[in-house]
């Protein structure tokens, strides 16, 4: 193909490739209207339990899942941890901080957490349970029809939210803490997604930090 003949070929807006319809408050309709409820699981340092515990934790775990009686989706986001406000902040500590004694120890620190990240990959993990909801549990008529986008986010609404309690309530039971995404939190996910940064899901610049690591 020729340079000129690009110009015939029909140009595609961002939004084409994006397959969200819209954010409902706390609910992701997609472009086949099939929607989701996204939440949030706070994580638990499973390594310090003790044999006994970890046991239970996974007992647990496996009770919660064969205790479901709808698909669920599990997604875990892993990304390098961008410590660079931590690192600002021990700078100002360091500064405040009159006592010679406890500055050089501020200063210790400060350069054992920079080895550590030198080192290592430090990352920063998220964890979310998705619980979809098809258009085909509307029927297979309706789900071939033309639908209505609020008739369907009612659906929706009424199909998910129960679920949504569920789970959470057997996430309290097993001692994990959820907690349902809202629209602001939902937008801000899928922007992530859509533009992964290089360290961390914040999107500040890290210009400090990369100053501070090159140094070493």
């Amino acid at each position: 193909m020729k340079a000129k003949d690009f110009k015939n070929v029909p140009k595609a807006a961002t939004q084409d490739f994006i397959e969200i319809e819209e954010v409902f408050e706390d609910i992701v309709m997609f472009k086949d209207y099939s929607c989701v409820n996204i939440i949030e699981v706070g994580a638990i340092n499973y390594w310090f339990l003790s044999q006994e515990e970890q046991e239970s934790v996974i007992y647990s775990f496996a009770e919660f899942l064969n205790s479901l009686s709808f698909p669920i989706q599990i997604l875990i986001l892993s990304k390098k941890m961008d410590i660079s406000s931590y690192l600002e902040y021990l700078d100002s500590k360091i500064f405040e901080q009159k006592n010679p004694r406890f500055k050089e120890l501020l200063k210790k620190y400060k350069n054992f957490i920079k080895n550590i990240v030198v080192q290592n990959t430090v990352l920063e993990r998220r964890y979310f349970i998705v619980v979809p909801f098809s258009p085909l549990e509307l029927g297979i008529q309706a789900a071939k029809g033309k639908l209505n986008k609020q008739y369907v986010l009612n659906r929706a609404k009424t199909s998910l939210y129960p679920k949504r309690d569920h789970i959470l309530r057997l996430l309290a039971k097993i001692g994990l803490k959820g907690s349902v995404l809202g629209k602001q939190e939902i937008v801000e996910l899928f922007h992530n997604l859509y533009n992964p940064s290089a360290t961390g899901v914040k999107l500040a610049p890290i210009e400090s930090y990369t100053d501070v690591i090159q140094t070493t």
